[in-house]
């Protein structure tokens, strides 16, 4: 299994979302009982898609329309509405899968497979801070925490390993409350407007798993 990566420094790509992903709530296989989650994400609007078109999804105060959180104890609700995920990321997942011999070497890992419902390219967890608005063409979305791994994304992923990985390298992506509802679609750009910039989600992540440790 790999050791725990460098922190990258900053993503240097422009800012954009690169697919948008939902998921309705479904039984799942875990640890020998069926447990009910939605972390099972897949793209409904891509760069990808039929014409050069993306399709837009609707975002909603509560989140993306067609997606479904299972547990709303710790998902969903207003101030976790939307999952984004840094697709900057997934390089180190698609290899440490591939170690575990679930996917192969140069195969990459299709988008929503974190179980984000953004996966975005140009901020990384270092320098997104909670309170931090990110303001898209259609609808306005604000910073409110980091994720909380848990064995739903070791099933998701298929080792047993990965919270624990995501909890050393800080590689947790962070949620965003809805400010002003409209629509989204990949290939959509945003501007990151600061706020009070008093913790980031990486040092806010980190102090979180240290906790619970």
């Amino acid at each position: 299994m790999s050791t725990t990566p460098a922190a990258p420094a900053h993503d240097t790509a422009a800012r954009r979302v690169l697919s948008v992903n939902v998921a309705q709530a479904m039984a799942m296989e875990i640890q020998g009982r069926r447990i009910l989650t939605g972390i099972g994400k897949q793209p409904v609007s891509t760069l990808a898609q039929p014409g050069g078109v993306a399709e837009r999804i609707a975002v909603r105060p509560l989140g993306l329309a067609g997606d479904e959180q299972a547990d709303l104890s710790v998902h969903g609700g207003l101030s976790k509405a939307v999952y984004a995920y840094p697709h900057a990321h997934y390089a180190f997942w698609q290899t440490v899968r591939a170690q575990a011999g679930l996917q192969g070497w140069h195969d990459a890992m299709p988008h929503g497979m974190m179980g984000e419902n953004l996966t975005l390219t140009g901020l990384l967890e270092a320098d997104a801070h909670v309170g931090d608005v990110l303001r898209f063409p259609d609808c306005v979305l604000a910073i409110s925490e980091p994720r909380r791994p848990c064995y739903k994304l070791e099933a998701r992923l298929g080792f047993p390993h990965a919270v624990k990985l995501m909890a050393q390298s800080g590689y947790c992506g962070y949620y965003l409350s809805v400010r002003s509802p409209g629509t989204i679609a990949a290939g959509d750009a945003f501007e990151v407007e600061p706020g009070p910039r008093e913790v980031s989600i990486r040092e806010l992540f980190a102090a979180r798993m240290r906790k619970n440790a």
